[in-house]
């Protein structure tokens, strides 16, 4: 299995359910386990300063006494965020000394417009993350976190849903296809899985024969390709009916028995809150299975 560096994130206030599947999924590949837990400041105010360097407080003395008190209440909240970032750190790291797998723990206080390029740079040195329901509901680190480890890292996501049963080793996969480069990038980083499954589904909806795109024959050469790395597939060619492709193949996921669905993540930087917000209502609108996504 090519899965040697696997990062987990996590907030400061989520609990240990994205931990424990992420540390799971290391334990079944013998993967080593990045967690990485943040914590968005509170922002703090700032005034302009005179020629002195002596803060201007605007509004007279009894203003300025009471923005001085209101700047230590929110460096008073500072030692407070560090402090539970610190007590969540030493719980994780009690929960992963009782796994047998090796791991190390690290947390990040990160102003919130940086949460993103925070997690693309932990991602980029991991060969897979993994997003838990926990983090999926977290409105302010959510959008950010997925976006980042998806954007500009070249690397994969393993988004598992609340109720879905994970695992590395899935024998059942559905890939959807659609000759696009996102595509052929998720299949890529998802070849190890495809290759020890039992049975590998290539999907494509409402394809269409041209030499451009999918082929003479849909899907064909994609099957090929993974047929020669040992992958045991087949080809299965959709008709919308006039229906999403994700409500198609959603419904084709459910009809095969899949454990899994590998497919292309798309989306332009600036469509980065629409991607998310497409990766979510997948998710809770469609079956609660892991879904393998890459950019």
């Amino acid at each position: 299995m090519a899965f040697k560096s696997v990062l987990c994130v996590t907030g400061a206030d989520n609990s240990d359910q994205d931990v424990r599947t992420a540390a799971g999924l290391c334990a079944e590949v013998g993967a080593h386990l990045s967690v990485r837990v943040i914590l968005p400041p509170m922002l703090l105010m700032s005034y302009p300063s005179i020629g002195d360097g002596v803060p201007e407080w605007p509004g007279g003395r009894g203003q300025a006494i009471a923005r001085l008190n209101d700047r230590f209440r929110q460096i008073d909240r500072f030692t407070q965020d560090v402090a539970r970032l610190e007590k969540r750190s030493k719980d994780i790291q009690k929960l992963l000394r009782a796994m047998s797998l090796a791991y190390d723990v690290d947390t990040d206080y990160c102003d919130p417009v940086s949460l993103g390029e925070v997690a693309r740079q932990r991602a980029r040195c991991a060969d897979l993350t993994i997003i838990g329901p926990g983090l999926l509901n977290d409105e302010n680190l959510g959008p950010p976190v997925v976006n980042g480890c998806l954007f500009d890292t070249g690397r994969p996501v393993l988004v598992v849903p609340e109720g879905a049963e994970a695992t590395l080793w899935p024998r059942r996969v559905l890939v959807g296809w659609d000759s696009r480069v996102e595509a052929s990038r998720a299949v890529r980083e998802a070849l190890g899985l495809l290759c020890v499954a039992e049975e590998v589904r290539v999907a494509l909806v409402d394809p269409k024969a041209n030499y451009n795109g999918n082929g003479a024959e849909p899907g064909a050469d994609i099957a090929a390709y993974l047929t020669r790395h040992g992958a045991r597939v087949s080809v299965d060619l959709l008709p919308s009916a006039g229906k999403p492709a994700a409500t198609v193949l959603a419904q084709h996921a459910i009809d095969t028995s899949a454990e899994m669905i590998v497919m292309g993540a798309y989306g332009s930087r600036r469509l980065r809150e629409r991607l998310f917000g497409g990766v979510t209502r997948w998710i809770f609108e469609k079956p609660t299975l892991p879904l393998f996504l890459a950019r």
